[in-house]
């Protein structure tokens, strides 16, 4: 009987290892000729090491993330592969020999740098394929339509790219398709209503793009949806009350939008839901009332950030799983939710209901809850915090014996809302004021009619002296729109009030709270040594990233943060660093407190590390490029012609563009901000007065001298120089190499040759024939700008325009000199830039020297485009021009020049 077990067992073991060696056969032979040449291509195509793929070798036993099926490769795994030296200098999307792999399943390229587009034949010659896989890898260009033929897709994953333009609505027809993940990506444009024909979708992720316009309602049919997700976006609309269908949807963002309306009864439905996050929209109204009592599988909630109102039901204790509840930043009121009995599970969870309208006591124990945030309020009398381990936030309500609102605001709360208020826990000291007799009252009335009628006929006479002294500066000269910034003192000592408001100016810290933010301002949270103070990165208490700029009494003047503070109080506008707040507490040091921005500034954000084992840097692709340059145009014009009076900016320079996220622009460094000097009538007066003379004075042949327009519009220039060429520190550097390197580089900028530019632009931009036709643009602006000559320079009015409509400057029709001189100011803003240059078919030039700190020693014999001479640039010295020829002169200015010559 043991032999007989023994001999089967011996049986059993060797069919098994038959079967093994089968398998293993089957897997370690590539019997296609063809394949193995396309995996070869392959191999060379992306610089893959002989390490990872060797050549000699059987690819489906021996090559790292290859799998082969019947003799044929199956999937293709290039994810965690490292490339050549030579593979790393040029990495390409080049995957062509793909095409001859006919049974390709999957293919992972996930993490490879495959910088380039995705080519429409994918669509067309991978039938088979299930699982495309090509996160970060780098990839631009727009989503193929041809994508919709791979009928057999499953999984789909572009996340973290630089993809661009429209989601195809071909998409729509991959009705296997299970998993698509579009986000962090540039995509514009709508979602396709057609994403609503998915009959299998589990997951969507369109999260971090520029999608707008609504949610198509068609996504509610999405019945097998578990994770939907369009955060940080621009769509708008309500939510649609088809989600209710979603009965297996988990996770819910729709986050950093423009939703409005009210939260969908219909939502109730969504039985399985673990997340909703619809933080930082526009929702209104009341919350079903029975919504957290349906969702018994909720475990995060967010809230936050919107304008929901009305009370908080006391349904949030009955959420067995919750984790997290954010409804802070609302309208929400009345009385603290109701506790019941046994809540120990639900106060395990974190809440924040901070920044509301709640009121009343707080008649339990905080100690409680594992984490709750109720600042911001409205709740009063005594407080109990008896457990060390728990932590709660009550600053800013009405409570007794803490740092609270003001007694005003609090009694004015609930004087409002017909509450009694217990006035901080002291007695109410206010008597009623005596009853007045009726004479009394007669003549209080007489005397209270008496006024208003004086007011009114104040008023009236106000309004006629407004009206008469509007219609006689209309008929002097150009009126300037009037903007929400209030003038700020001219030059470099400003005369400020002697107790200046700070209200508007973001809310006050302590000196205690900032030192632990930035752990007592330790030098390893020392970003740098600003000319107004030193900046610190720091972590608030709520764990949000903060800068800090620490101004010590003893290194800088009072004015340095008195009048930053006054500018924020009055500036408001998207294209400006973002003061969240302030400490003036302390008698030495003051301290500003300013929105964290994740990529820094535009100097250290220009070149960033990649992933390759060299540690070389990449820079920022040209439509970035072309972004941050349109953003910091738009912060420049906001300054110079939307306030009154205009104001400059005086520092505009690389360190002071800075980038969040999503590379959007907001300026920093505006301790330098100063109104302009002079007004348009005066400046035409001392233009009229002048003496002759051959150039004007350059912004530092005086001492105050930088705070004009012209200046800041120069220091752009530089900073569009140095997005073209690459080159940093021309904004912030006046040595002489720079001035000699300006004047080599600014001649390969000519209005007839576009082909020159690329001697100066940047070697590492990839650019097709139209994104070179917008650098060729912008490097026309930017020489514009850097013109010797300040009225020669053009406005950042137009500037704006050209460089939000580049090609329209580079294809704008000539112009004739006499025609220059006698059209409207309301001509082409095309032609403002470079209409002078189109006087004569030369452009050789010599610009007399500036020994400014704008100008620049003089061109080198700058030529025009010819086939002759070394560099294709025919030299010559005897036909030379002044600087008003070579450089152009919007409208506006020409205007002003006409005056003196009449």
């Amino acid at each position: 009987m043991e032999a007989q077990r023994n001999a089967l067992s011996i049986f059993l073991l060797a069919v098994i290892l038959f079967l093994i060696q089968c398998v293993v056969a089957q897997k370690a032979r590539l019997s296609s000729p063809i394949e193995r040449r396309a995996l070869l291509d392959l191999r060379a195509s992306l610089g893959l090491r002989g390490k990872d793929w060797p050549i000699k070798s059987d690819p489906c036993s021996s090559w790292l993330g290859i799998e082969c099926r019947n003799g044929s490769v199956s999937k293709i795994s290039v994810s965690g592969l490292k490339r050549t030296r030579l593979g790393r200098l040029s990495p390409k999307f080049n995957v062509d020999s793909l095409v001859n792999l006919t049974r390709l399943v999957s293919f992972n390229a996930s993490g490879f740098p495959l910088p380039g587009s995705i080519p429409d034949w994918f669509g067309n010659r991978l039938a088979n394929l299930e699982v495309l896989d090509l996160r970060s890898c780098n990839i631009s260009g727009s989503i193929p339509g041809t994508l919709g033929n791979l009928s057999r897709l499953t999984s789909l994953y572009l996340h973290d790219n630089n993809l661009a333009g429209l989601i195809p609505a071909t998409l729509g027809l991959l009705r296997n398709l299970k998993f698509l993940d579009l986000s962090v990506n540039s995509l514009t444009g709508s979602i396709p209503s057609s994403f609503g024909s998915f009959g299998n979708m589990e997951r969507l992720e369109l999260a971090s793009n520029y999608l707008s316009e609504s949610i198509p309602p068609s996504l509610g049919s999405l019945r097998g949806l578990q994770v939907f997700n369009v955060s940080d976006n621009n769509l708008s609309g309500s939510i649609p009350i088809q989600f209710g269908n979603l009965s297996r949807l988990v996770k819910l963002d729709l986050s950093r939008n423009s939703f409005y309306g009210s939260l969908p009864e219909e939502l109730k439905m969504l039985r399985s839901l673990k997340m909703m996050i619809m933080a930082d929209n526009e929702l209104e109204g009341r919350m079903p009332v029975d919504l957290f009592s349906s969702l018994v599988e909720l475990q995060v909630v967010d809230l936050s950030r919107n304008k929901l109102d009305g009370a908080l039901n006391a349904t949030i204790w009955s959420m067995p799983k919750l984790q997290s509840l954010d409804v802070s930043s609302n309208n929400f009121t009345g009385p603290f939710p109701g506790l019941r009995s046994n809540i120990s599970a639900t106060t395990a969870a974190m809440f924040n209901l901070s920044n509301n309208f709640f009121y009343g006591t707080l008649n339990f124990s905080l100690g409680m809850f594992r984490f709750i945030d109720l600042s911001g309020n409205y709740f009063e009398g005594k407080v109990v915090v008896n457990n060390a381990k728990r932590y709660a936030i009550i600053d800013r309500n009405c409570l007794q014996a803490l740092k609270q609102r003001t007694l005003e605001d609090c009694r004015l709360f609930y004087t409002d809302r017909g509450l009694s208020f217990d006035n901080f826990g002291a007695p109410d000291t206010t008597q009623p004021p005596p009853a007045e007799s009726s004479s009394e009252s007669r003549k209080r009335l007489i005397f209270i009619l008496a006024g208003v009628v004086g007011g009114l006929g104040f008023i009236v006479l106000l309004v006629l002296i407004l009206v008469l002294v509007l219609r006689h500066n209309k008929g002097i000269g150009n009126q300037r729109r009037n903007a929400d910034v209030g003038p700020v003192p001219e030059g470099d000592s400003p005369q400020l009030p002697k107790d200046p408001t700070i209200a508007g100016a973001g809310d006050p810290f302590t000196y205690e709270q900032l030192l632990l933010a930035t752990d007592n301002f330790s030098e390893t949270n020392l970003i740098k040594q600003g000319h107004s103070g030193d900046l610190f990165r720091g972590i608030l208490e709520a764990g949000i990233p903060v800068v800090i700029k620490r101004v010590s009494l003893s290194s800088f003047k009072k004015e340095s943060y008195m009048m930053e503070l006054d500018l924020f109080r009055k500036l408001s506008h998207p294209r400006f660093v973002l003061l969240l707040g302030h400490c003036l507490e302390h008698e030495t040091e003051k301290l500003l407190v300013y929105k964290h921005m994740p990529n820094g500034d535009l100097a250290n954000s220009f070149y960033r590390a990649t992933n390759s084992d060299d540690d070389s840097l990449q820079s920022l692709d040209w439509i970035t490029r072309l972004k941050v340059a349109t953003g910091a145009a738009e912060g420049l014009f906001h300054l110079h012609h939307e306030c009154n009076p205009s104001l400059v900016h005086r520092d505009v320079q690389a360190s002071s563009i800075l980038l969040d996220d999503k590379f959007e622009v907001r300026l920093g460094s505006l301790s330098e901000v100063r109104a302009q000097e002079g007004d348009t009538h005066q400046n035409v007066l001392k233009r009229l007065l002048r003496k002759p003379q051959t150039s004007e004075p350059g912004p530092s042949a005086s001492g105050s001298s930088s705070t004009t327009c012209a200046y800041d519009v120069y220091c752009f220039g530089k900073v569009l120089l140095e997005l073209i060429t690459g080159k940093l520190g021309i904004g912030k550097a006046e040595d002489a190499s720079t001035k000699e390197w300006l004047e080599q580089s600014l001649p390969c900028i000519s209005i007839y040759e576009k082909e020159l530019v690329t001697k100066i632009m940047d070697p590492s931009l990839i650019v097709d024939e139209d994104l070179l036709e917008e650098v060729w643009a912008m490097a026309i602006v930017a020489r514009s700008c850097l013109n010797p000559k300040p009225s020669k320079r053009p406005s950042m009015k137009h500037i704006l325009k050209a460089l939000e409509n580049p090609l329209k400057v580079v294809r704008e029709e000539s112009f004739s000199s006499a025609r220059l001189r006698t059209t409207s100011s309301r001509r082409s803003w095309g032609s403002a830039f470079f209409g002078s240059w189109r006087q004569s078919s030369s452009e050789s030039a010599t610009i007399p020297g500036h020994q400014n700190r704008e100008g620049f020693s003089g061109f080198r014999q700058a030529g025009r485009v010819g086939s002759h001479g070394s560099d294709g640039i025919e030299h010559s010295s005897s036909r030379k021009r002044l600087s008003n020829e070579v450089f152009p002169e919007p409208m506006e200015m020409q205007d002003m020049e006409m005056l003196d010559e009449n």
